[in-house]
């Protein structure tokens, strides 16, 4: 009874199948949201935050998430497993600093379009693909550069004039915080005062784009 179930031959022990149909279905959906991912990380996003290391993240996530999902979907798993292991993703934190809400949403949305791009049956065709695709592209186009015109950054430092913090004399210091920061700042707040030391955190907001300066968001 043993000898029965041992396979008879070795191409019976590695059934493996080296090519089928869903191959080019693989090469053109890969097409597609390379192209639309290129769009949003290289030409919407990295022009206004210059940061190389979330382009770095947002193009390898988006490749891995696609290639995922779209073998999730050959192994046809239950809707229960599916979600589990999506869910894994939201438990995941890359031990650094904590991620911006922007940079966050773009990753959102990397992820989201990788999955539809991938998980997207029969039914739906590619013009289908291609118009919710373009519609997210559109719409980010629009927040990024027609509605959101300017990106405001915002900068924690430590001040120790706080004879200057009093509201009479505001003027003042933003004049002096200009200068020594040499940025042309819109506005600031104070935060946590130490008489101790004569100190004052104070954040202060700036456009980076129009001074050649990089999201030094703290």
């Amino acid at each position: 009874m043993l000898l029965s179930t041992i396979p008879m031959s070795f191409e019976e022990l590695i059934n493996f199948s080296w090519f089928d149909k869903d191959f080019y279905t693989l090469l053109l959906r890969l097409a597609i949201n390379s192209f639309f991912i290129t769009i949003i990380i290289r030409y919407l996003y990295y022009p206004i935050a210059k940061r190389k290391d979330y382009l770095f993240t947002y193009f390898l996530l988006g490749t891995i998430i696609f290639f995922l999902c779209f073998s999730l979907k050959k192994l046809d798993i239950d809707n229960g497993m599916g979600f589990a292991l999506f869910a894994i993703f939201g438990i995941i934190r890359y031990r650094t600093d904590a991620i911006e809400i922007k940079e966050m949403t773009y990753l959102f949305l990397i992820i989201g379009v990788s999955v539809i791009n991938s998980l997207s049956s029969n039914k739906v065709s590619v013009a289908e693909m291609a118009v919710i695709n373009v519609s997210l592209v559109a719409l980010t186009f629009g927040l990024e550069r027609v509605f959101l015109l300017k990106h405001e950054t915002r900068k924690t430092i430590v001040y120790e004039k706080i004879d200057l913090i009093v509201p009479g004399r505001q003027k003042e210091m933003m004049d002096d915080l200009q200068e020594r920061t040499g940025l042309q700042i819109n506005r600031f707040e104070i935060g946590k005062i130490n008489f101790l030391d004569d100190t004052a955190q104070v954040r202060i907001f700036f456009y980076s784009e129009d001074q050649n300066v990089t999201d030094l968001s703290a």
